[in-house]
C-alpha cells in the first residue's frame, strides 16, 4: 500500500495518536524515526511530531528541515514547530511556566487550516515557546498566554508549511481532528485510501503472491490479533495454514475447549496441544515474575518447535504482531528501559529456521478489530479482552502451584461472568483477577480463617499504552466479592485496584 503521509517521530508520547487520527480520516500513513527523514521525501506530505527534548539543547534532534519543507507539504507539531522557527531565524525561549493542559485558541488570521473549526479548546504540552516567527511567516493563532500558537509560511511558490504549538491529535483538543483533516485534504490534497475492506483485499492478494503453496505455521492465543492474522492467512492460502493452540495450564477456566470450538466455526486448520502438565511442572514454586516469563517462554518454544517440525513444507512462521509493537522496537534515542519482558515469545523464527510473515504489523489494535469485523469474525473473538501471554502465571503473585491456579481460575470466572451479565464487559478494555501473595484474617461462620486476598482489576484504554481504572458500581463489587468468598475455597477477602497506567501497569507482574 502506498504511503501518502509520513510522520517523523522525535520521541513524543503522542506520536501514535497522530497516526491513529490520520487513519481514522481514511488516509494510510506510517511512522518513521526522525533519523530516517530522507525516506519521507517519498511521501506526499509529512508531519513532524513533538518531543521531550528542547530545540535549544545542544544535542536536540535535528534534520534538514528545508529538504522536506521545500518539496512537500509539512505540518509541524510542538517540538517540530519550535525547531523550524528556531532553525529558520525565529526566536524560541524557555517558557517562564511550562504550559501544560487546556488553553483557549484565538484565531488571528483566516486560513483553510481553520475551516469548520469552531471549538476553541486545545491541548498544550511544552516547555519552550515561540516568541518571534521567522521572516516570511505569519501568525495565524495565539492563546491567552502565548503569542504564537500557530503559524504558516507565506511563500506560495513553496509547498505549504504550518507549525502548531498545541497538540491537535489528543482528544482534549476539541476540534483537533478537524484541523488534521483540513491539513490532509484541503492543504496537502491527499486522497482517502484506507479502509478495512481495502486492507483485507490488498493483504490477501499480497499474501497469495508471497506465500504461494508454501505452508505457514502460526501459534494462536485465542486473542483478537492472532485470530485476525490467522483468518487473513487462511483466506490467502487455505489449509496450507497450520495453527497451533497450546494449553499452558494458565488459561482462564474452560478457555482451551471454548477457543478450539470457536476456531472450528471459522474453518481454520487448528491443532490443540495440551501441555499444561509440563508448564505447571516448570513453574512449581517459582515466584519471581521474570523467571515465570522466561520459563513459560522456553517451554512454549519447546512445545511449538516439536509441533511445527511435524508439519510438511512449513516455510513460514505467522505472527499477530501489530503496529505499536513495531514502533516501540525502533527507539528514537536508543533502547528504552525494559519494564518487563514482552509477553510475545521471541526467538521462534531463528529456532525453527522459518521466514516471518506478519499480516497485521502495520495496524493498530482498533484497526485489527475493524478488519476482523470486515471478515465477519464472531464478536466473541473480536471483543475479547486482551490476555497476557504468560496467562494467569503473572496474575498469581508469589509462587505458582496447581492449587493456586485453580483458585484463581474459579474467582476470575465469577468476575468475568458478572461483567458480561451486567452489560459491563464491552465497556472495559481489560479485566481480570489477581491472587495476591498475602493472607488475611477473616471469620466464616464461627471459625477464624487465614486465607488469600484477591484483587480485581478493570481498566479502560484505546491501545493499552495508557489506561484508567473503570469505576465499577459499588453494588456490583459487593455482589462479586460475596460470590467469590462464598464459592472459592481459600479466598476470604476481595479488593478493587483503582490505579491508572501510568504509574501502575495493567498487569501486576
Amino acid at each position: 500500500m502506498e504511503t501518502q503521509l509520513i510522520i517523523l517521530d522525535f520521541g513524543s508520547q503522542y506520536t501514535q495518536l497522530i497516526a491513529r487520527r490520520i487513519r481514522e480520516c481514511g488516509v494510510y500513513c506510517e511512522i518513521l524515526p526522525y533519523t530516517k527523514h530522507e525516506d519521507a521525501l517519498k511521501a506526499k506530505a509529512v508531519i513532524f511530531s513533538g518531543s521531550p527534548f528542547s530545540c535549544l539543547e545542544d544535542h536536540a534532534p535535528q534534520i534538514a528541515w528545508e529538504d522536506l519543507s521545500n518539496h512537500i507539504p509539512c505540518l509541524a507539531v510542538c517540538y517540530g514547530a519550535q525547531s523550524i522557527a528556531h532553525h529558520m531565524g525565529g526566536t524560541v525561549e524557555r517558557s517562564q511556566h511550562r504550559e501544560y493542559g487546556r488553553s483557549k485558541l484565538v484565531v488571528s488570521n483566516e486560513d483553510s487550516l481553520w475551516k469548520g473549526v469552531d471549538k476553541e479548546t486545545v491541548w498544550m504540552s511544552h516547555g519552550d515557546s515561540i516568541t518571534e516567527i521567522p521572516s516570511g511567516f505569519s501568525v495565524i493563532a495565539k492563546t491567552e498566554s502565548i503569542p504564537v500558537a500557530a503559524f504558516k509560511r507565506n511563500n506560495q511558490d513553496l509547498p505549504p508549511l504550518y507549525g502548531l504549538q498545541f497538540h491537535p491529535e489528543v482528544t482534549h483538543s476539541e476540534d483537533g481532528r478537524k484541523i488534521i483533516e483540513n491539513f490532509i485534504f484541503d492543504i496537502a490534497r491527499l486522497k482517502k485510501d484506507w479502509s478495512p475492506a481495502q486492507f483485507v483485499e490488498n493483504t490477501v492478494t499480497r499474501l497469495k503472491e508471497k506465500l504461494g503453496d508454501e505452508s505457514v505455521v502460526l501459534g494462536l492465543s485465542g486473542g483478537v490479533d492472532s485470530s485476525v492474522a490467522a483468518l487473513l492467512l487462511h483466506r490467502a492460502i487455505g489449509d496450507h495454514l497450520h495453527c497451533i493452540f497450546v494449553n499452558n495450564g494458565l488459561l482462564r477456566k474452560n478457555e482451551f475447549d471454548e477457543v478450539l470450538t470457536s476456531y472450528k466455526g471459522l474453518g481454520l486448520n487448528v491443532k490443540g496441544v495440551d501441555a499444561s502438565a509440563n508448564f505447571l511442572h516448570d513453574l512449581q514454586g517459582v515466584a519471581e515474575p521474570e523467571q515465570k516469563r522466561k520459563r513459560i517462554g522456553k517451554r512454549f518454544i519447546d512445545v511449538f518447535e516439536k509441533e511445527a517440525k511435524a508439519i510438511n513444507n512449513a516455510q513460514w512462521l505467522g505472527q499477530g504482531t501489530i503496529y505499536p509493537d513495531v514502533i516501540e522496537s525502533v527507539s528514537v534515542h536508543g533502547p528504552s528501559v525494559t519494564i518487563k519482558s514482552h509477553h510475545n515469545v521471541g526467538g521462534l523464527p531463528e529456532t525453527l529456521g522459518l521466514k516471518l510473515v506478519e499480516p497485521l504489523r502495520m495496524l493498530f489494535k482498533d484497526e485489527v478489530r475493524r478488519v476482523g469485523r470486515q471478515m465477519n469474525m464472531p464478536e466473541e473473538i473480536i471483543g475479547r479482552h486482551p490476555f497476557p501471554g504468560p496467562g494467569l502465571a503473572i496474575r498469581i503473585l508469589g509462587p505458582i502451584t496447581e492449587e493456586r491456579v485453580t483458585m484463581l481460575q474459579e474467582a476470575d470466572a465469577i468476575f468475568i461472568a458478572a461483567l458480561k451479565k451486567g452489560g459491563l464487559y464491552e465497556k472495559i478494555w481489560q479485566a481480570g483477577a489477581m491472587l495476591l501473595d498475602t493472607r488475611s484474617v477473616g471469620v466464616m461462620g464461627d471459625e477464624r480463617t487465614y486465607e488469600s486476598v484477591l484483587a480485581l482489576r478493570a481498566v479502560t484504554s484505546v491501545d493499552g499504552m495508557t489506561a484508567d481504572w473503570y469505576p465499577l458500581p459499588s453494588t456490583f463489587l459487593a455482589n462479586v466479592s460475596n460470590q467469590i468468598i462464598n464459592r472459592v475455597k481459600g479466598i476470604n477477602r476481595v479488593v478493587y485496584d483503582i490505579s491508572s497506567n501510568p504509574p501502575a501497569t495493567i498487569e501486576w507482574e
